[in-house]
């Protein structure tokens, strides 16, 4: 049986402005440069740039009323106050001034790179070889499969499927495996392998042979188990060979590259520039913090649309062309006063994020010790400046201070509470310093497995199981003591 009633509930949403707003905080500076130039194509009303002094005296006067207009349709366009955007103050609503704003924060254009990509190049060296037509489509269809790791990770049945579905090549594996020996020649050495094993082989084929190279060779193609468990034992009960000997043919393969197309592809590829987002000086013993300039443009509305809209205003005889331009006027204008407003808000709730963090770990920031670093959490600062925390992530994870330290990611300022044994709360990151000072001096020989480094840490006074010590090993990126070995 249907029933009809009411229900009335609170609920609260975000507007679409509050969302772009939040979409605002969260961008880098560079990013932020590329979203406002996408704001200032979008909107003809918004102009960079600081208004000439002549624009300045001739703001328009709007002491007159504005006169209305008889009309027998309503229009929305009634209900617009002309002279809120006829604004005669000295500092127009549309305008806003860059703080701690230097020369250093100019633009500065970059002439654009245009370099060979990784798979260009390989097709360019396979005209040094000498193929056929068929040759030549399957060899270009063999670099097309390579990744920018420079591997084929496809097998050779199900590369031979895909030419004839989707090329109309129909060939066979052992044309294919034919053309793949070709593949092999080009360079970087090992580019075109189906797997590691292969591609450390190949690299050590295009090496000048020596009893070391030969060495090695056996090893990766008969005892490659053996040697990525790092079993030296074993390989030199193998070949009955000397610490020595194994020493040196270990040496030559750890020469070897296991990404021979990432060499390639990071040598071609543009470097991007960490812009930071705020700067923290010592001065006179204390910090200064400044926002980048770049987050604080310089822009007003065009003075085009203004004349517009005093135009309309002086107009006695409004038609209904001219009715709708100014309302389309109008919605131009308030998204550049929004879009204003936005940069501006933006503005307040990075400096004032950045200032909690920056006197949070006041010590850090003025000795640059990391064991100095203070426990901190999202809801530390939300808490101090009086913001959401999903506000301060979006500041922690996208933006870069630059200090007398070096350049840091703010949110590696982050990280939980631990307590010691005295029962002071410290930070993981004390911790984890702690730990890789440890494996950088332990004996490289006999690494230390992760139960004694559990004891040497108790030991300093950080009693952490051997679980914790596994987890910040990995977040370190530090392998297991069996792959830290070294002979």
């Amino acid at each position: 049986m249907l029933k009809q009633f009411l229900n009335l509930k609170l609920s609260q949403k975000l507007s679409p402005q509050q969302i772009q707003l939040m979409k605002l905080i969260q961008l880098p500076t560079q990013a932020f440069e590329q979203r406002l130039k996408e704001e200032m194509n979008e909107n003809p009303a918004l102009e960079s740039g600081t208004e000439e002094e002549e624009n300045e005296k001739d703001e328009f006067d709007n002491d007159d009323d504005f006169e209305d207009y008889d009309d027998n349709e309503p229009n929305e366009t009634d209900e617009i106050n002309i002279d809120e955007y006829l604004s005669s103050d000295e500092t127009p609503e549309y305008k806003t001034q860059a703080n701690n704003y230097s020369d250093d924060d100019d633009h500065r254009e970059s002439p654009l790179a245009s370099p060979v990509s990784f798979h260009q190049d390989l097709i360019n060296q396979l005209n040094t070889f000498i193929l056929n037509e068929e040759e030549r489509e399957i060899a270009e269809f063999l670099v097309g499969s390579i990744d920018d790791m420079g591997y084929i990770r496809r097998s050779i049945a199900d590369i031979v499927d895909d030419m004839a579905f989707t090329q109309a090549i129909y060939t066979d594996e052992k044309m294919v495996e034919k053309i793949l020996h070709v593949i092999h020649e080009l360079e970087p050495s090992g580019v075109g392998a189906r797997d590691l094993q292969e591609c450390l082989l190949l690299q050590l084929k295009h090496k000048t042979p020596n009893e070391y190279i030969a060495l090695a060779t056996d090893i990766i193609e008969n005892q490659f188990d053996a040697f990525t468990k790092k079993h030296y034992e074993k390989l030199l009960q193998k070949y009955n060979v000397s610490n020595e000997q194994l020493k040196k043919a270990v040496h030559e393969i750890e020469k070897l590259n296991p990404k021979p197309g990432g060499s390639f592809t990071g040598n071609n590829k543009i470097t991007e520039n960490v812009v930071p987002d705020f700067a923290i000086r010592i001065f006179e013993g204390k910090l200064e913090l400044t926002l980048n300039g770049r987050n604080a443009p310089s822009l007003h509305v065009s003075r085009d649309y203004k004349e517009m809209m005093q135009t309309y205003k002086d107009s006695k005889d409004k038609s209904h062309a001219q009715k709708d331009a100014v309302q389309f006027i109008k919605q131009k204008l308030d998204s550049a006063k929004w879009f204003i407003d936005a940069i501006k808000q933006r503005q307040e709730t990075l400096f004032v994020t950045m200032n909690a963090i920056m006197h949070y770990q006041q010590e850090f920031f003025l000795e640059g010790d990391e064991t100095k670093m203070k426990p901190m959490i999202l809801k530390d600062i939300a808490d101090t400046v009086g913001l959401d925390i999903s506000t301060i992530s979006r500041v922690a994870n996208s933006k870069y201070v630059e200090t007398p330290y070096g350049t840091k990611l703010i949110k590696e300022f982050f990280s939980e509470a631990m307590t010691n044994d005295q029962g002071e709360e410290v930070s993981t990151l004390e911790i984890k310093k702690i730990l890789k000072d440890i494996i950088d001096e332990e004996d490289k020989h006999k690494p230390l497995p992760d139960d004694q480094l559990a004891e040497m840490l108790k030991d300093k006074g950080y009693p952490i199981a051997r679980r914790t010590i596994a987890k910040y090993r990995e977040q370190l990126d530090i392998p297991v003591a069996r792959m830290r070995k070294k002979m």
